[in-house]
């Protein structure tokens, strides 16, 4: 039996996509990458890429999600995003070979299409499509960098601890979320007696009904109650660039609101999102 073609190719993995920024592209762009594909699964606290790094591969994730890490001189560390199923790690390897200025490390398990920087850039060249959607994902990336940055400066840690617990219940199907306090103490950049001190808060406000090692079982509603404004202001515009730019229709699970909650604001642009986290 031949080598499959090109077309078959592309289709097989096509039924399997859960990355949004794949599952936008027409078949002949997307036929420009998925050969040079290479599926990989990454557990929890995996380092995918180190600050410093050559940002190679680029990974497109289909679940999970990844918290880009600012390693600072005292040795403590911040979150200043987090990403899943929406976005392609090291995607501005397009701009030409450069070094990451962040670790990347995945909070939560979950699987990716890799592909090499270098062929990447090859079809980026060839394809508007594949631009477009490039270009899209820095834009929400630059655009949740701000509003982290003003979330941090401005509100107190337990509005921005529900944030950051809204974003990874975002990207996974369950309410029991698999997060330890430590990875909640670097998320946050604070201290572990800290994170337990506003854990605490949050049950009781009945927005984390139970924390025991390892998982964090959280309620949706209750929780949006306590996160500071940035969250779903934030959320907002990102599912609007998503629903209105992106031409192909979403995967089973989305990685925000539905396009169709989005666009008409909802009831308050607070419903749950949808779940599942795809690299």
């Amino acid at each position: 039996m031949g080598a499959p073609s090109q077309e078959s190719i592309v289709t097989l993995h096509r039924a399997g996509i859960g990355n949004r920024l794949l599952a936008a592209l027409p078949p002949a762009d997307l036929g420009l990458l998925t050969p040079h594909f290479r599926k990989v699964s990454f557990e929890p606290d995996a380092v995918l890429v180190r600050s410093g790094d050559e940002m190679d591969p680029v990974y497109f994730p289909h679940s999970g999600a990844i918290a880009f890490m600012l390693d600072m001189p005292d040795g403590q560390t911040v979150a200043t995003t987090l990403m899943g199923r929406e976005g392609a790690l090291a995607s501005f390897s397009v701009l030409g070979p450069s070094l990451s200025s962040v670790t990347a490390i995945a909070r939560m398990a979950g699987s990716a299409s890799l592909i090499s920087a270098v062929k990447f850039r090859d079809a980026y060249a060839q394809s508007a499509a594949i631009r477009n959607v490039v270009q899209l994902h820095a834009r929400a990336v630059l655009l949740q960098l701000q509003h982290v940055a003003a979330c941090n400066a401005l509100h107190r840690v337990d509005g921005r601890m529900a944030r950051w617990l809204l974003q990874l219940h975002d990207r996974v199907p369950e309410d029991l979320l698999p997060v330890t306090q430590e990875a909640l103490a670097q998320l946050l950049g604070v201290r572990r007696t800290t994170v337990t001190l506003t854990m605490r808060k949050l049950r009781e406000a009945g927005a984390v009904p139970s924390d025991r090692r390892g998982f964090v079982e959280i309620d949706r509603a209750r929780l949006e109650r306590v996160a500071c404004d940035c969250y779903a202001l934030m959320q907002r515009k990102i599912d609007r660039m998503y629903c209105q730019e992106l031409s192909a229709p979403q995967p089973t699970r989305a990685p925000f609101r539905e396009c169709a909650i989005a666009s008409s604001g909802g009831a308050s642009g607070e419903s749950r999102a949808v779940s599942g986290a795809e690299k």
